[in-house]
């Protein structure tokens, strides 16, 4: 039984990777190419298209073609003026790894609560006076929750994010900061104080991970992953995303484990065969690479050298996913399924969102002979901002009234 155990958590661990992640995606799109998946069909020829209307849009967003990661931190910046940086120059940091890990401590909560949030609900941001809906409105609502304090055990030092605050959380104190009401609804709020509450207790019983310098916070996983990536000048994005899906593993909602490791954001798919334990398994981890993405530049400001930057992946959720579905790349078998709402462990939601993965490799490829550039001078993370996601909101909008995405998901608010 231990050796079964042991093979088992062997091939639990092979999953926690954005290679693992871009390896099943391949495979997806593979079969799909072959028309021997059960839900989409998958049509090529209207890439070049697709890679048009995605330059089109990041010409006019960065008409230099100086584009910067796809991370959390583009969401904090409103009518041209970057709400953190206002706030974070003004504060007065003892050293490049204080101010890093406040970083830490915000862009993982601020992630965490960035899934879905529906197409109803707004944030009413009292700097701008305008109404902000999903990712933009999730940002600047938990931003400003950061700014004022509300998930620190300091109040003389607002800037942080306290295990102690996060485990005793409520849905109420998330529904205030994000002024949720019976007409502002916000889709998985309790879902999303669930979430972190769990991370607060997680970092409770892992202080050598999160409080080697502090008390516990999130911010500790700045030092974490400092002193572990094997070089002390440089971090590979891989790396990142491992160390995240390692350690913040066991907060995800009740999902699949494997030889007692908890998977994450992994589901199952029958079209997915391997010869062992991981038959059937797909994993996407879209929230981890998102956070990996927004880990980058904290990283770098605290000066380090981030690599590999290719070796995270494309985002499976629903504005890259929608950019192929209203693109006509991908097409569903049952046109009846567009008006559904399907599960997030459905076969068919699982299947879009690897497509999607696999899908955003060969379309980076297209930019980049297009462009003439290369993986270096244009990784996906800048394609992904520059890029994919608001092209895909983009056909949204063109599509539908409220911009929603083409495929209704049933979303806890701990997904994408």
């Amino acid at each position: 039984m231990a050796l079964l155990m042991n093979s088992e958590t062997a091939a639990a661990m092979s999953l926690l990777s954005a290679q693992a992640v871009r390896a099943r995606a391949q495979t997806m799109l593979t079969l799909g190419l072959e028309d021997r998946l059960p839900n989409f069909r998958v049509d090529l020829s209207q890439l070049d298209a697709i890679a048009e209307r995605v330059l089109a849009v990041t010409r006019q967003a960065y008409p230099s073609l100086d584009i910067p990661f796809h991370s959390r931190w583009r969401h904090f910046v409103v009518n041209g003026t970057d709400r953190f940086a206002v706030i974070a120059n003004q504060a007065p940091w003892r050293d490049a790894a204080a101010r890093a890990r406040a970083e830490f401590d915000l862009a993982i909560v601020s992630v965490f609560l960035d899934a879905g949030a529906g197409a109803q609900w707004r944030y009413n941001d009292p700097v701008s006076g305008q109404a902000i809906g999903r990712s933009e409105g999730l940002a600047l609502a938990s931003l400003d929750m950061f700014a004022a304090g509300a998930f620190s055990a300091d109040p003389q030092n607002p800037l942080r994010v306290d295990a102690t605050v996060l485990a005793a959380l409520t849905a109420d104190q998330l529904a205030k900061g994000f002024q949720v009401t019976a007409d502002n609804p916000l889709v998985g709020l309790d879902g999303r104080a669930a979430l972190l509450r769990r991370l607060g207790a997680l970092m409770h019983e892992k202080p050598a991970v999160f409080a080697g310098s502090d008390s516990a916070r999130p911010g500790g996983l700045f030092d974490h992953m400092t002193a572990h990536s094997g070089n002390t000048t440089t971090i590979a994005a891989p790396h990142i995303l491992a160390t995240l899906l390692v350690e913040l593993g066991p907060i995800w909602p009740s999902r699949l484990t494997l030889g007692g490791v908890p998977l994450g954001d992994c589901w199952r798919h029958s079209s997915i065969r391997t010869a062992d334990a991981t038959n059937g398994l797909v994993p996407l981890h879209k929230l981890s690479q998102w956070l990996s993405y927004s880990l980058i530049e904290p990283l770098q400001r605290a000066g380090l050298t981030v690599s590999d930057i290719d070796g995270l992946t494309g985002l499976a959720e629903y504005r890259n996913g929608g950019l192929f579905v209203d693109g006509g790349v991908l097409k569903l078998r049952d046109v009846a399924q567009l008006t559904q709402a399907h599960d997030a462990g459905s076969e068919l939601v699982v299947e879009w969102r690897a497509l999607t993965v696999a899908l955003l490799d060969k379309l980076a490829a297209t930019i980049r002979e297009r462009l003439n550039m290369d993986a270096v001078s244009l990784p996906l993370a800048k394609i992904l901002e520059g890029g994919t996601w608001a092209t895909g909101r983009v056909l949204a909008r063109e599509r539908r009234p409220d911009s929603s995405p083409p495929i209704t998901v049933i979303s806890d608010g701990t997904v994408f």
